[in-house]
């Protein structure tokens, strides 16, 4: 079952370092808007987006595979139909990530799995919204 208590959603909320998969050069877009809150707020927001060279004054790396160092939670800003590959792709890491699906964004296999592999998983809940309401 994905995360949905008050409280563990405050102790995934408390990591520092999120990959964003699917994070926009556009403002005004949400992959955009959303991870630029999270940098805001004192988060370590690194972009994944095999089109953008940097974003935020950050580099963009092409896949999950080619970030640097742990990530604790890898928000997800892609159709719901490439949900599997990217949690394949998380689940290849060595690192214990959370995997955070933006509102709208949902795959039941996909989260099984993540979910028997050991890792947390959010899901069809946006990141803004609920720091907001459970980090003020």
């Amino acid at each position: 079952m994905p995360v949905t208590s008050d409280d563990e959603l405050r102790e995934i909320l408390e990591y520092d370092r999120v990959a964003v998969v699917g994070c926009s050069t556009s403002p005004g877009k949400d992959a955009h808007e959303i991870p630029k809150y999270l940098s805001e707020q004192g988060y370590e927001v690194i972009p994944v987006n095999p089109f953008a060279d940097e974003i935020f004054g950050q580099k963009a790396y092409d896949s999950l595979a080619e970030v640097p160092g742990e990530i604790d939670i890898v928000d997800v800003f892609r159709p719901s139909d490439e949900v599997r590959d990217i949690v394949d792709a998380a689940l290849e890491r060595d690192d214990d990530a959370v995997i955070w699906l933006q509102l709208g964004i949902h795959d039941d296999d996909a989260v099984e799995r993540a979910e028997a592999a050991g890792r947390r998983v959010v899901q069809d809940r946006c990141m803004k919204p609920t720091h907001q309401q459970l980090m003020r």
